[in-house]
């Protein structure tokens, strides 16, 4: 409770906080708020591209389906496609981020340089890249997104072993005999958990807004779906006359993207003594 507290005393973190579990509720209770969630993806051209009213707080989109029930379903597509995302960057950058801390040698200069060359490429260009390699979905904007974060996880997690791996218990647990992977995985792993859980945290914003990004260009997520980044795309030719097509998916992703980066910010500050310190 007294971290809690602590964590709380955080303004903007508290903020995030708030916006963060709002998203999660939405996604969660998307179908149940959305005023018409079986329309939202079909056609009705009788009512295209009304504007906000009390039967449509949102307006309607270009098809005439309601722009405030594809937002709130949208979220739950926008959270799902970062979590994937975040989950199998996690599950690649991790172990190679502790075998290149604690092994050394040249597994781990070959770890680490394969990861650098990934790094020095703009993630947003790889990531469009290598969708544009595959048959635009989702699916493949999940697969190029992660294939563009592992490294940030295992950077993370080097730095992180390399730091722990000369402390006395590392040196006991071998002086016993433990073996490796019980030592990476069972006693480095865990004082590496903070700073993974706040690289996680950022990367849901980060993920959020460049899988929208893909979804803008016609890489991502395809029609029906009520993909943010995809409203946006299909309402340029209506601007402005319609600026309520594109105006309420942009203020979605913004949140979102705030929410998580105030968050991820807060977290890190509280995690990390020398910020704590300092302030």
């Amino acid at each position: 409770m007294l971290a809690l507290r602590k964590f709380l005393r955080d303004t903007p973190a508290t903020i995030g906080l708030g916006i963060v579990l709002a998203c999660i509720l939405v996604a969660a209770l998307g179908p149940c708020l959305a005023p018409y969630p079986d329309d939202a993806f079909e056609s009705h051209i009788l009512q295209r591209l009304k504007p906000p009213s009390a039967e449509f707080p949102f307006g309607t989109d270009n098809l005439g389906r309601d722009v405030f029930s594809r937002v709130i379903l949208g979220t739950r597509y926008a959270l799902g496609v970062a979590l994937m995302v975040v989950s199998i960057a996690m599950a690649l950058g991790v172990p190679l981020g502790l075998i290149a801390g604690y092994r050394g040698g040249w597994l781990s200069e070959a770890i680490m340089r394969v990861t650098d060359i990934v790094l020095a490429v703009p993630q947003l260009i790889l990531a469009v890249v290598l969708a544009q390699l595959l048959k635009p979905s989702l699916e493949s904007a999940m697969l190029a997104l992660a294939a563009t974060y592992w490294p940030f996880f295992c950077r993370t997690v080097y730095a992180e072993t390399r730091r722990v791996r000369s402390a006395l218990f590392v040196d006991a647990l071998e002086g016993i005999g433990a073996s490796p992977w019980r030592i990476m995985f069972l006693h480095i792993l865990p004082n590496a958990a903070s700073p993974i859980i706040v690289r996680a945290t950022i990367g849901m914003g980060f993920t959020i807004l460049t899988a929208a990004v893909l979804g803008f260009l016609g890489m991502g997520a395809t029609p029906p779906l009520p993909d943010w980044g995809l409203a946006i795309a299909e309402s340029r030719q209506y601007l402005p006359e319609s600026w309520w097509f594109a105006t309420f998916p942009g203020l979605a992703i913004f949140l979102a993207v705030l929410g998580f980066n105030l968050l991820g910010d807060g977290l890190r500050d509280f995690v990390d003594p020398r910020l704590r310190r300092s302030r």
